[in-house]
């Protein structure tokens, strides 16, 4: 979870033709499964794609992470660049020491939406809380099951030699042999 503050501001509302005041607010904001689905319902687009976002889409996806309640609409047009920094640095924190050698979640070209996401939640028996969690953290442990499921890996007749010569000559080493 990230807390930001939207500090105090004086806006010209275009629509009124009025200064409005906004106070101080101190959101808490979750990047998670939930986060991206409501999103994506209302925009019809992927989120997780490479497309540029729009101002307008990045302040609405902002209001999507919200879990404080009761916020004035008008509040997310206070946000500052130092708000927006904090909250892009969050939504690409990995939040979790797993690391892998190369990327494999949407590489293969297969576009990732929320509906994906649950469908290999399903299909992984990950438990539904998880869709609260920072959505980095959930992917990893997506990508986890599924590395974990997929059946042992056969050797090829090259890695199967170069093994066998390091077995043997670790062997010929503690058995102070040389053959």
């Amino acid at each position: 979870m990230l807390k930001i503050t939207i500090p105090e501001r004086e806006m010209f509302d275009e629509t009124t033709q009025e200064f409005i005041k906004t106070k101080e607010y101190t959101l808490q904001l979750e990047h998670s499964l939930v986060s991206l689905s409501k999103w994506e319902a209302k925009w019809r687009v992927p989120f997780l794609s490479k497309e540029k976002k729009t101002i307008e889409q990045t302040i609405d996806y902002v209001r999507c992470m919200t879990i404080t309640q009761n916020i004035d609409p008008i509040v997310y047009n206070g946000l500052t660049n130092e708000n927006l920094d904090a909250i892009n640095k969050y939504i690409e924190d990995p939040m979790t020491a797993t690391t892998f050698s190369k990327r494999s979640i949407g590489s293969s070209g297969e576009i990732v939406t929320s509906e994906l996401i649950y469908y290999w939640m399903i299909a992984l028996n990950i438990p539904m809380e998880c869709q609260r969690w920072h959505l980095n953290r959930l992917l990893t442990l997506v990508k986890v099951c599924n590395i974990k499921n997929e059946p042992g890996k056969k050797m090829s007749r090259n890695e199967i030699m170069n093994r066998n010569s390091a077995l043997n000559a670790a062997r010929r080493k503690a058995m102070h042999s040389k053959g």
